[in-house]
């Protein structure tokens, strides 16, 4: 195991005399806030957002008992047009954060050592809408918010996942900037310029005219990015409109759009990544998703204490490729047989998904009078992803999708799944409350199509579930803001279409794979209601069984080959931490110092896999992909219109595979994933109410690191991050 600063131990003392410091703080200002309450509340109003917290009922669903955080986007001093998630997860103890693409594309966020790729561990949504591609054929969530138009992140934890979705992860929310109701028109706009030709223009318009409120927004950004060969460009759309259609009839509707084009530079191995982490591989790698997602809400007060909400959406469009496959050190040159280049590989994806969602949300009162929340509902799920891949390209640079023969792979995956659930808040006493829930799931999946290089005899079969999900939450009301929590809630993760279609000839998938299933499980302390310190405490545990993996074995005839079948099952256990002390100082200034940090151990309890015609035992190995420690802390001061935020990241080093591998391999597939820290600088001014500027500079000591070693797409091997890069913004509201 390596350790790198600090070590283990020097990162968790410090991480405690922090706390302790930030305790000792609080109790030296404890008479000085309660004697001057008044000059209090006034100083904080230029004091900067932290991270809160839901109410125990939030709108049509239940958050009480479960490790929530609300991160409030909107007054965040940073790169609004790169999607920094480093610095917009900052405050969100343990979050994983992947660095695919300086351009800001995408954001890849996991928690509690979950796969950060596309967020696709997590049940994605925009304005509660649900926004993953496909849940049962490719989870991962291609439709990416702009940052300038985000008012805040909801996020809640694997234990709520009963009244959503059954991913480990759990949920986040992206809330949208809504319409200004006192005037019939406001607009904004905000404009970022910055390294590596950044330019990003955001434009938003909303109001309220007679029983209508509108909202909308355009975004446009290019950039050609911190590598060489880099290139990106997209847009993006929002439109929503609402109506009253009686005193307790609400009709919303919305219409996206998120498209982007990233020219990719390709993956390096140690040897390049060390010489020169700008350097290219690729030249003519091209990668494109195109995601519309429309929807329509019926919001209905049936009686004083029952309300119901319909919510039909969808997902339709594309995720498209064209690249030149091959390892980091096998070069994209030309064939001097032909004299050209070779022929490039196209694949296309295209996606119809659409989701019904039902809910009633019930209020009564128990026999002690008490008041008491039943929140019930239905989900209906009906998918069609059509994969078309193995195409075989043309010879060109530019992003062309032509192919000039049939397609090796062209398949339909298609999915019906309804899952009824059930949560009940019971207020036990005055301070108490208990949340029990389930979760049936029944559903389908059906492939159709042809593999070229396989009989349709060996073509996988098809898969169904049908089973119960259960869980249970508590939670003491020490006072406002303040709440010990804990919960448990069983989660799956469904076989997804690349589990189960054998990617050549010499493999084959088990008929009787199994989905992932497991369960989560936390306690913790949060205390937000102190007008200095706030802070709180979460203990975990996640047991993920049935990963997906393959093994080598034999048909009893000779013939040898590898199986992709479910290989083994790992436990994530751990403890997140956050803390954040505000100081007034006079009315007109203030300064806070937080740190948010995470202790994660996460391994095989048992598996097998196959390295070198090898099967492997693999139990005690720790999971790839998650550092043990994780922190990231800031220092943020303010004077009148002016604020500073100083913030120091660091991530432990991890392993990049299942086999813990020490040594890079030649093609920078395998290795060990170094430590690193960064260091970024954001300030922000506002001369009036209606113009603010804010700027800075990311990884403030040009830091050369990368965040992960792909297995797959985008390539496996090193994907460098970002070097120090600048970034100035201008919002104005008219």
């Amino acid at each position: 195991m390596k350790m790198q600063f600090p070590s283990t131990y020097g990162l968790f003392i410090a991480a405690v005399l922090l706390h302790a410091a930030l305790f000792l703080a609080a109790q030296e200002d404890t008479m000085t806030i309660y004697d001057l309450k008044a000059v209090q509340v006034a100083s904080f109003k230029v004091a900067p957002s932290v991270v809160k917290s839901l109410p125990p009922i939030q709108g049509m669903n239940i958050a009480a008992g479960r490790r929530n955080a609300v991160v409030q986007v909107a007054d965040l001093p940073f790169n609004y047009a790169q999607r920094n998630a480093q610095q917009v997860f900052a405050k969100v103890p343990g979050a994983m954060v992947y660095d695919m693409d300086g351009a800001g594309n995408q954001v890849n966020v996991a928690l509690r050592g979950l796969d950060p790729h596309r967020s696709w561990e997590l049940n994605v949504r925009q304005d509660g809408i649900l926004t993953n591609s496909d849940m049962y054929g490719y989870p991962a969530s291609h439709y990416s918010v702009p940052m300038e138009a985000v008012e805040r992140i909801e996020l809640l934890s694997g234990t709520a996942a009963l009244g959503y979705g059954a991913q480990f992860g759990g949920m986040i929310n992206y809330v949208t900037k809504s319409a200004d109701t006192t005037r019939s028109f406001a607009l904004q706009n905000i404009t970022t310029a910055g390294s590596y030709g950044l330019l990003s223009n955001y434009t938003s318009a909303g109001g309220k005219t007679g029983n209508v409120e509108y909202f909308g927004y355009y975004h446009r950004r290019k950039v050609d990015g911190y590598r060489d060969m880099a290139q990106s460009s997209s847009e993006a759309f929002l439109l929503k409109a609402a109506t009253n259609l009686g005193a307790r009839l609400r009709l919303q509707a919305s219409f996206g759009r998120s498209t982007y084009l990233y020219r990719m530079p390709g993956p390096l191995n140690d040897e390049m990544f060390e010489q020169n982490p700008r350097q290219a591989t690729r030249s003519r790698n091209w990668y494109s998703p195109d995601i519309y997602i429309p929807s329509l809400r019926l919001e209905w007060d049936l009686g004083a204490q029952t309300r119901m909400e319909f919510l039909s959406s969808a997902v339709f469009g594309s995720r498209n490729s064209v690249m030149f496959i091959g390892f980091a050190n096998v070069p994209d040159g030309i064939d001097p047989g032909t004299g050209d280049f070779k022929n490039r590989q196209v694949d296309i994806d295209l996606f119809k998904s659409f989701t019904q969602e039902l809910r009633i949300k019930h209020s009564y009162k128990l026999l002690n009078g008490l008041p008491s929340t039943l929140v019930t509902g239905v989900q209906r799920m009906d998918n069609d992803l059509h994969r078309r891949q193995l195409g075989k390209g043309t010879t060109g640079i530019d992003y062309d999708l032509s192919t000039l023969d049939e397609w090796g792979r062209n398949m339909h995956f298609r999915t019906q799944n309804t899952a009824v659930f059930a949560e009940n808040l019971f207020q036990i006493a005055p301070r108490l409350m208990l949340t029990l829930g389930a979760r049936y799931e029944i559903g389908a999946s059906a492939r159709s199509g042809f593999i070229r290089y396989l009989p349709s005899e060996d073509i996988p079969l098809d898969l169904e579930r049908n089973f119960v999900l259960l869980g249970a939450a508590a939670q003491y009301q020490l006072g406002t803001g303040n709440r010990l929590f804990g919960g448990f809630s069983q989660s799956y993760r469904p076989v997804i279409f690349a589990d189960v279609i054998p990617p050549n000839v010499l493999e084959r998938t088990d008929p009787d794979m199994q989905d992932a299933f497991g369960y989560n499980a936390e306690i913790g302390w949060e205390n937000y209601a102190a007008a200095g310190l706030r802070y709180s405490i979460t203990l975990f545990r996640m047991d993920y069984n049935n990963r997906i993996g393959s093994i080598l074995t034999n048909d009893g005839m000779g013939n040898t080959f590898l199986l992709k079948t479910n290989t083994g099952n790992t436990l994530t256990h751990g403890a997140e931490l956050y803390a954040e002390y505000q100081k007034p100082i006079g009315a007109n200034a203030f300064w806070s110092l937080f740190t948010s940090t995470a202790f994660i151990d996460a391994y095989y309890r048992e598996g097998t896999l196959t390295l070198n015609d090898q099967n492997v035992d693999i139990k005690g190995n720790k999971l790839e992909g998650v550092p043990v420690w994780t922190s990231r802390n800031g220092l943020r001061a303010g004077y009148k219109k002016w604020s500073l935020l100083l913030q120091y990241s660091f991530v432990e080093g991890h392993y990049a595979d299942a086999f813990n591998t020490e040594q890079p391999s030649p093609n920078g597939a395998r290795g060990y994933v170094p430590a690193y820290s960064l260091w970024d600088l954001n300030f922000s001014f506002r001369p009036s109410a209606q113009v603010r500027f804010h700027g800075g500079i990311s990884n403030l000591a040009n830091r050369q690191y990368y965040t992960k070693r792909p297995v797959g797409y985008p390539g496996p091997g090193i994907w460098p991050s970002d070097g120090r890069n600048f970034f100035l913004t201008l919002e104005t509201n008219f």
